[in-house]
């Protein structure tokens, strides 16, 4: 009997409808067996997801295995969301299923475990009130569906009796039509338990109605500050964004003296056309009011300060962020801190109203840690129109790889926006500061930096610089375009730039123009001359820096499909990362040389450093070293190439402790000893690169050896947090492996209690 191979939509398992319905019930019924095919893992964890939504639990990734002869994927885990005692809610449940990959490329479930040490059941079920909602559109992947799974599907009608003594204790009911319950409309008098319940009746009515809601004023008590009243508008209330028309609807509730809220005030009648609501908008509107709640030990307030995880900042300014991916956001975000302890979010608030958003999880701080020293904040949205305001803070890691060190979206460009967006981030990755950042020269990214990170140096974003040219050289005749390229990335000191810059502004009468002076002023952000001295790890200048997700994620990614494709970006970047990892330990680069110099660099870089150092170490063959000047122990050589006079640089060297400089400063912009360098060595008899030469950041083990160096040029504060999120992947690694059976967690318990004795 041949397996059966499920495809995304597999047939016979689910079949979905535009109208969002499934059509078979029974096709739901299919368990998860030894021996079921899938095209990939993706449609693996997908099926086993929807399993688990229907028999009443949820799933994590767990463990993955790769193969000893590439390094690929040739095993995963999909366990119960309750596997592992990490979190207070896991109880150790040992339900998984694991699925193998055969030579075709299909993906086998070869291991399953179907019973679970806790009871099953919907989750997130408390006795607080349920918004039901009517079925969503059929999104176009499973994934969607999965990523979201405190959202629940579509029940039963809950016709319960009325409520003793007239309060209302709501559970959201259909709308009319079809035999469904009409809600009843607001009334002055009307009582519910808690606000909660007023905030979800009324807008369970606007969206019978067709409007929605915003959470608006509130007012305290003078005696103790409590909340005494609170306002739900409607969201087109007020004209602080373009879609808002001044609308005058909105409910009023007073809380009484017994604890109950009753209206007190009302007004039914809006400004502009009723209709139907965004069904996908509407659906996570309980999200977002949960996810302000548990912050604020209550509901959002105007006059809050601050929010952290997140953090609530009162503002007045417009936001280019619609308003209908903030709840799918924040649900996102309360799943994902719930697997991950490390998952930090913010978001800044203003009225009631969700503005800027950032997010990291506890991979992108920890590698902050390691990679945290060169940054760039990738606003390339901005290039052309966005449906979302989607940028990302990128590092540069021991792989020459981006890594990602957080994810935002930015309500408007204003100074404010920069300044909480830095400030957010800094505090996200425990006071990291990094030496340079790459962005926009906006004056408003500008002032935020030199505000939040005052010592770092900013590098203007080669996008906008050229786009800048573009649009102010087109008038310019050709010779002055000439020369203007040629004063920028031929000069080799700044008084030969200086001389050249104000003898081309002379020559062609353009000292009255403000953007060329502008640039002349900022030129130490922008030309190549003045970054070189800059550690920038080597990200080349002039060349744009390519976004992180690519075309994968941007400022045209739909809502529908922005975390899913989020996810697979982000995991597709990080399995790149661990092969480059398994390579670099598991594989030698080949020697071109007998040198012991190019030995140590070949033992202690990753792959990719090594090639750079040993491309260096190959061309300084080609190089003659001229002594020019010796007093005590400082010398200096004058380095060319063989056969090209212009092709030279200077290098002086001091035999106290083995420092050395090259006029081309190739150490000081990507921390690799050039040719140049590497030639005095060889003349010098320097058999071995001196150890302020090698960065750790650059090593296979660079996690490591940033913490043994680490203690001596970093904050004690700073010290902790490496230390701690090295320890916590440390231990995730330990915990992820140890609990895949019992004797491996029998040999985990006993390393780590051993090694516990040893500590304490």
């Amino acid at each position: 009997m041949n397996p059966m191979v499920v495809n995304a939509f597999p047939v016979g398992i689910v079949h979905v409808i535009n109208s969002g319905n499934v059509e078979s019930e029974g096709d739901l019924r299919m368990e998860p067996s030894v021996g079921l095919e899938f095209n990939s893992s993706d449609e693996a964890r997908d099926f086993y997801g929807l399993y688990a939504m229907r028999v009443g639990f949820k799933i994590r990734t767990g463990q993955l295995y790769r193969s000893r002869r590439d390094g690929s994927v040739s095993s995963r885990r999909f366990v119960c969301s309750k596997e592992g005692f990490q979190l207070n809610s896991r109880t150790g449940c040992p339900a998984f299923i694991r699925v193998q990959r055969r030579d075709s490329g299909k993906w086998v479930i070869d291991q399953i475990q179907k019973d679970h040490n806790h009871e099953l059941g919907l989750e997130g079920e408390n006795n607080s009130p349920v918004l039901q909602q009517k079925p969503p559109v059929a999104p176009k992947s499973l994934v969607e569906v999965l990523r979201r799974p405190k959202v629940k599907l579509l029940g039963q009608i809950e016709n319960g009796g009325s409520s003793p003594s007239g309060i209302i204790n709501f559970k959201r009911q259909k709308r009319g039509g079809d035999g469904r319950q009409p809600l009843p409309e607001p009334y002055t008098g009307l009582e519910f338990n808690t606000a909660n319940e007023a905030y979800e009746y009324y807008q369970s009515y606007a969206e019978s109605v067709g409007f929605r809601v915003r959470i608006g004023q509130l007012f305290r008590s003078k005696n103790d500050g409590s909340i005494t009243s609170r306002r739900f508008v409607c969201s087109k209330e007020g004209f602080q964004h373009p879609s808002r028309v001044g609308c005058g609807a909105f409910m009023r509730i007073k809380k009484k003296d017994s604890g109950s809220w009753m209206v007190d005030r009302l007004n039914k009648d809006h400004n502009h056309d009723l209709g139907e609501q965004t069904v996908y908008v509407n659906k996570f509107s309980t999200a977002s009011k949960k996810f302000i709640e548990e912050e604020t030990n209550g509901m959002v307030s105007m006059d809050l300060g601050e929010m952290n995880t997140g953090k609530l900042i009162k503002r007045s300014r417009e936001s280019k962020i619609g308003t209908d991916w903030y709840p799918v956001l924040l649900e996102y975000f309360q799943t994902r801190q719930a697997e991950d302890t490390g998952f930090f979010y913010s978001v800044e608030v203003d009225n009631g109203s969700c503005r800027s958003v950032f997010w990291a999880d506890g991979r992108s701080r920890y590698s902050c840690s390691q990679f945290g020293d060169v940054v760039i904040l990738d606003t390339s949205y901005r290039k052309s129109n966005y449906v979302v305001p989607f940028a990302t803070f990128v590092g540069v890691n021991h792989h020459k790889q981006p890594v990602l060190l957080g994810s935002a979206l930015i309500a408007n460009e204003s100074k404010e926006c920069f300044t909480w967006l830095f400030q957010t981030w800094f505090k996200a990755m425990s006071c990291c500061r990094p030496k340079s950042i790459i962005a926009d020269q906006d004056m408003a990214i500008q002032q935020a930096i030199t505000e939040v990170f005052p010592r770092a140096h900013h590098r203007f974003s080669s996008w906008q610089i050229r786009a800048k040219e573009r649009e102010n050289l087109r008038s310019m005749p050709i010779e002055f375009r000439y020369e203007y390229e040629k004063c920028i990335y031929e000069s080799q000191t700044t008084v030969e730039f200086n001389t050249t810059w104000n003898s081309l502004v002379n020559k062609y009468n353009l000292k009255g123009n403000a953007w060329l002076q502008q640039m002349y002023d900022k030129r130490e952000s922008w030309v190549p001359l003045y970054l070189r001295g800059k550690f920038f790890a080597g990200i080349p200048i002039g060349e744009t820096v390519e976004s992180f997700f690519g075309t994968q994620v941007n400022g045209q990614t739909p809502l529908r499909e922005f975390i899913p494709r989020y996810e697979q970006g982000l995991e597709q970047c990080r399995e790149d990362e661990r092969k480059e990892d398994f390579n670099s330990f598991n594989l030698q680069s080949f020697s071109q040389t007998k040198e012991a110099i190019e030995e140590q660099c070949r033992r202690l870089y990753t792959f990719t450093i090594f090639k750079i150092f040993q491309d260096e170490l190959l061309q300084s063959y080609s190089y003659i070293g001229i002594k020019t000047y010796e007093e005590g122990t400082i010398c200096r050589y004058l380095v060319r190439r063989s056969g090209n006079e212009n092709d030279k640089h200077a290098v002086t060297f001091s035999a106290v402790n083995l420092s050395v400089n090259c006029s081309c400063q190739m150490f000081e912009f990507e921390g690799v000893l050039c040719r140049h360098v590497l030639k005095v060595f060889k003349l010098l008899n320097i058999r071995e690169l001196p150890s302020q030469y090698i960065l750790p950041r650059w090593l296979r083990n660079a996690e490591y050896r940033i913490l043994c160096g680490a203690e001596s040029r970093v904050s004690s504060q700073e010290l902790k947090a490496f230390m701690t999120w090295s320890l916590r992947e440390t231990a995730c690694k330990y915990v992820e492996c140890g609990t895949t059976s019992v004797e491996k967690y029998k040999l985990a318990y006993e390393i780590m209690r051993e090694g516990g004795k040893r500590l304490y």
